[in-house]
């Protein structure tokens, strides 16, 4: 991988999946099939590889996992298939995260790049209002915020490489599909152009919102250092990913947040 994700986790291809060293755990991964994602595509029969994307829920090192559950912190780890959805490329379909049972807000979450090219596409809200539209580009060793209750989906920009990232999470973490799949997708889908480049193409099943196509935010405002890998600032700081499981931490930091 291009970027050290600082513990020993490896992904695999062909098939694709993930390999744990010696001091970490990881489950196998979950795939997400082709036809599981359809009804989000803008070409909902097209072909693509199948499975679109690898999930492993839980990873991290073996020393750090009762204080994992103590805080009700998850890491997850993704890899995507190379290849392109029709006309779109590798993605995952969109969703929002629900409320847990303990707290008001939905939880945010933060993304860490480790191969590949990500785009992560998030808007306030799955209604017909989206809102604020976002679609971050994240090279190897960026980190994304998606703040809590946005709607969002990730990106591969590259047809040609496949997408790895890592991910905090709340260990309660639940997915709502139904607005986004009755919209038919997220308010701004990412097609391939003539020159195999990205473009967006407005979702005429929302109220039309301008987007803006930006790089990461720094967020030193939480904490965040750039160049250290977010598992490493966990083990230097574990409180400083608090405000994934409990956001009410930083809701002054949501209400006007930009990605």
């Amino acid at each position: 991988m291009k970027f050290n994700p600082g513990f020993d986790i490896q992904p695999a291809f062909n098939p694709s999946g993930f390999i744990y060293g010696p001091d970490c755990f990881g489950p196998p991964v979950e795939n997400r099939s082709l036809d599981s994602i359809r009804k989000s595509l803008l070409e909902p029969g097209c072909s693509g590889p199948d499975p679109v994307y690898s999930i492993a829920m839980d990873v991290g090192k073996t020393k750090d996992w009762p204080l994992l559950r103590k805080m009700n912190l998850l890491f997850g780890a993704v890899i995507y298939a190379a290849g392109r959805l029709g006309k779109e490329p590798v993605r995952s379909q969109g969703h929002v995260h629900r409320k847990t049972r303990t707290n008001r807000l939905p939880p945010p979450e933060v993304y860490e790049i480790w191969n590949g090219k990500a785009i992560v596409y998030m808007q306030e809200s799955a209604g017909d209002d989206p809102g604020r539209c976002y679609a971050v580009e994240a090279d190897p060793g960026e980190v994304v915020i998606v703040p809590p209750g946005w709607a969002h989906a990730t990106i591969s920009a590259h047809q040609s490489e496949q997408l790895v990232f890592g991910a905090w999470c709340d260990r309660d973490y639940a997915f709502d599909y139904d607005q986004v799949r009755a919209h038919h997708g997220l308010a701004w889908l990412p097609v391939f152009n003539a020159n195999n480049m990205i473009s967006w193409k407005s979702n005429k099943n929302y109220l039309y919102r301008r987007l803006t196509v930006k790089k990461p935010g720094n967020y030193q405002n939480l904490g965040l250092v750039r160049g250290t890998s977010i598992y490493r600032l966990f083990e230097l700081n574990p409180a400083l990913f608090s405000f994934v499981p409990d956001p009410a931490l930083k809701i002054h930091i949501w209400e006007k947040f930009i990605p």
